[in-house]
């Protein structure tokens, strides 16, 4: 990899996530913004907008727009799924590697970046989530899955939080499914008096998700044998916690081609 600059673009860069970004480029030795992206911040320089010094780099409406005039290397969106998809394929029009922390792309919708990826030559990442502690408790619940197989994931995000359930417990239970033989698990006779009571099924498992204010995100790994039970559970208290991991994935989206899903592909 070039011991140059990498100059990152911020797609969402006045919320809460896309601030904490910029704030993370603008103090990496590694990393250099490019440019910052909101329709709604108004001409703004990004770093008052995060309460650091001027940076020289004004806040834009447009991302195409911002593209083009950029030169970026990595365009980095923590925006919502109804805007990412649109926001990956303009940036890759562009030759910029998208580093994408907004769940809900369908399959098909990857498999296309991962195409548009290729053809460009660029490489591209799509993450549930970027806390280098929520991959390892991922990595050791498919781990256990393999000697425990009877699971549930409990999940906890803030009540204004979209999609249910959330893109890291899927995550964790497609690791799951993938270490162990599906198992439907319970009483074959079990019957919910209250429909949803017994949460989500995924591969003969359920996920539960709990969306209430106050909470920022949790998830745990509930796994049950004769005698015994083991918890595997992963606590984020700021968002301030992802930043090591998206600053990672923007150094590391530098050098392979197509699309990754999963930051956890990253670690190996």
């Amino acid at each position: 990899m070039s011991t140059e600059l990498i100059r990152v673009a911020v797609m969402g860069a006045s919320g809460r996530m896309g601030r904490e970004v910029v704030k993370m480029v603008l103090q990496d030795e590694m990393l250099t913004l490019a440019a910052a992206v909101s329709p709604s911040a108004g001409p703004i320089d990004a770093g008052t907008l995060v309460g650091l010094q001027p940076c020289g780099v004004t806040v834009s409406a447009d991302l195409d727009e911002a593209l083009a005039a950029a030169n970026a290397d990595v365009l980095v969106d923590f925006t919502v799924p109804s805007a990412a998809y649109g926001n990956t394929t303009i940036a890759i029009a562009h030759g910029v590697r998208p580093v994408i922390g907004t769940t809900g792309l369908t399959p098909e919708q990857m498999n296309e970046l991962d195409e548009l990826c290729k053809e460009k030559g660029i490489g591209a990442l799509i993450a549930p989530n970027f806390s280098i502690g929520a991959i390892l408790m991922m990595r050791f619940a498919a781990q256990a899955a393999k000697y425990m197989p009877h699971v549930e994931i409990i999940e906890y995000h803030g009540d204004q939080k979209l999609d249910a359930p959330s893109g890291t417990s899927i995550k964790t239970a497609e690791l799951i499914s993938a270490a162990r033989q599906e198992l439907r698990q319970g009483n074959p006779k079990e019957e919910e008096i209250i429909e949803g009571a017994r949460g989500g099924y995924y591969n003969g498992f359920r996920i539960h998700s709990v969306r209430l204010p106050g909470v920022f995100a949790q998830q745990e790994v509930v796994f049950g044998g004769h005698g015994q039970t083991l918890k595997i559970r992963h606590d984020s208290y700021e968002r301030a916690g992802y930043m090591p991991g998206v600053s990672a994935a923007c150094k590391k989206v530098m050098t392979y081609t197509g699309l990754i899903y999963g930051f956890e592909h990253l670690m190996d």
